[in-house]
C-alpha cells in the first residue's frame, strides 16, 4: 500500500472552509484509506491506499465536496515527491516559514511568472507541479499578484519537511 499526503485547498480553522481534522480523518477512513493521520488544522492528511494517486485525489475531493457543498481542491503527493520538493527548494537564504510551496493540480505553464507583480520583492520559481515563492517580509501582508497560484494550496517549507518526515515514519512501519 502506498503512503499518500493530501493537501487540501481552502481549508482553515474558521470561516467558510472550516473542517475539523477529526471529520477529515473520518471521511478518509470512510473512503477505505488506512493509517489516517492529520497534521495541523490546515488540511493536511496522510494515509495508505492501494489505489492510484489520481484515484485517491478524485475520491477525496468528491467526498469533501459532498460534505462542504463545494469541492475544495485536493493535491496528492508521495513522500518521495515531498522530499524532493524540500531538497530542491530555491532561495537558500530564505527563512523556511517565509518560503511557501504552492502545490498545483498540474504543471504550471512556462510563462506563469511573466504575469507576476511582486511589490515587496517576492521571488518565485517554477517546479514540477509546484511554484516556490519567497516572501522576504512574510506572506501575511504581501501584495503579491500571481494568477498561476489560484488553483493551488500553499504550505511553508517547515510544513513540507514535517509532512515528508511523517510519511517516512509511516512507510517505515509499513
Amino acid at each position: 500500500m502506498s503512503v499518500y499526503i493530501a493537501l487540501l485547498r481552502a481549508i482553515n480553522v474558521g470561516g467558510t472552509g472550516a473542517l475539523p481534522m477529526a471529520e477529515l480523518k473520518a471521511i478518509c477512513e470512510d473512503l477505505g484509506f488506512t493509517d489516517v493521520k492529520t497534521y495541523i488544522q490546515s488540511g493536511n492528511v496522510l494515509f495508505r491506499s492501494d489505489e492510484s494517486e489520481k484515484t485517491v485525489e478524485h475520491k477525496l475531493d468528491e467526498a469533501l465536496g459532498k460534505k462542504m457543498g463545494k469541492r475544495p481542491g485536493v493535491m496528492v503527493r508521495s513522500r518521495k515527491e515531498l522530499e524532493g520538493i524540500a531538497d530542491k527548494a530555491p532561495f537558500p537564504e530564505a527563512k523556511p516559514n517565509f518560503l511557501l510551496v504552492y502545490f498545483l493540480p498540474k504543471k504550471p505553464p512556462g510563462d506563469a511568472l511573466e504575469k507576476m507583480a511582486a511589490p515587496d520583492g517576492e521571488e518565485a520559481k517554477l517546479a514540477e507541479r509546484e511554484i516556490y515563492v519567497h516572501y522576504p517580509n512574510g506572506s501575511g501582508r504581501s501584495k503579491l499578484k500571481l494568477p498561476a497560484l489560484k488553483p493551488g494550496t500553499s504550505r511553508n517549507l517547515n510544513t513540507v519537511r514535517k509532512l515528508a518526515e511523517m510519511a517516512a515514519e509511516m512507510e517505515g512501519r509499513g
